[in-house]
């Protein structure tokens, strides 16, 4: 099979229909006006936001599953997430306490063996010495 012209010209032959969505997307970016062009970066900024916080609720409940973090600065991680939450998401923070906090819970009852009916907060400890060695 031989390769044409002007595909050996471009370095990165991309197919029709790609190039065409490329057009079409360029024509809308061009025909809309400074509202829409703002209003998809902060959608665009509002998704970053979110990933990151999921990333960051994620890895810190690994860093509880996973590490020999004592029982009390396990609940300044919890914390400290809700802190970050609350500056990227003023004012959601009963969001965070409806949303991550019992996940968070959650995994520190299992690992720390606290009884589902004991509420932990950062001025107990862990019942019966559980997750210490």
């Amino acid at each position: 099979m031989e390769i044409s012209e002007k595909a050996r010209e471009s370095p990165i032959t991309r197919p029709p229909l790609y190039r065409a969505a490329t057009l079409c997307y360029k024509k809308l970016m061009d025909d809309a006006g400074p509202k829409q062009k703002t209003e998809g970066r902060e959608i665009e900024e509002e998704r970053r936001k979110v990933r990151f916080l999921r990333h960051l609720v994620d890895f810190s409940i690994l860093e509880i599953q996973e590490s020999d973090l004592p029982y009390e600065k396990a609940l300044e991680l919890v914390e400290g997430v809700k802190r970050a939450v609350s500056g990227l998401f003023p004012g959601k923070e009963d969001t965070f306490e409806l949303i991550y906090r019992p996940r968070f819970m959650r995994v520190i009852r299992e690992k720390y063996g606290i009884e589902s009916n004991e509420s932990p907060s950062l001025r107990t400890s862990p019942a019966r010495g559980a997750g210490e060695e």
